[in-house]
């Protein structure tokens, strides 16, 4: 079965992680981290429904449920400190025991 049964809700605190330009993002990048983030914010919401109707099971990892999704176009993009970026096409929600969400751009489906 693809998509979610469970009813969900979205999880803000990640959000701004996701997205580009926030100070939360800009944070990450200035600790060395890459970062993973929607074209927009508009593109963060078509994906988490997509991924909510369609999406497929990948199993439970690091105590998440996790979903995902390949996207025909970019949806966003992967950015690391010294300016090199990766598009991303792979959609994820992490879904936590209290039936939180959240969604990721990713390269591909997360590895346990």
């Amino acid at each position: 079965m693809a998509g979610i049964a469970s009813g969900i809700f979205l999880d803000p605190k990640h959000i701004p992680k996701h997205l580009p330009n926030t100070p939360q993002s800009q944070r990450l990048l200035r600790l060395g981290h890459s970062i993973h983030v929607f074209n927009d914010e508009a593109t963060m919401y078509e994906v988490a429904q997509a991924i909510i109707k369609v999406g497929e099971f990948t199993g439970n990892i690091r105590n998440y449920d996790r979903y995902g999704l390949f996207f025909s176009e970019s949806i966003g993009y992967r950015l690391d400190m010294d300016g090199s970026t990766i598009l991303l096409f792979y959609g994820e929600a992490k879904v936590d025991a209290n039936n939180r969400y959240h969604v990721i751009p990713r390269t591909r489906p997360s590895e346990g």
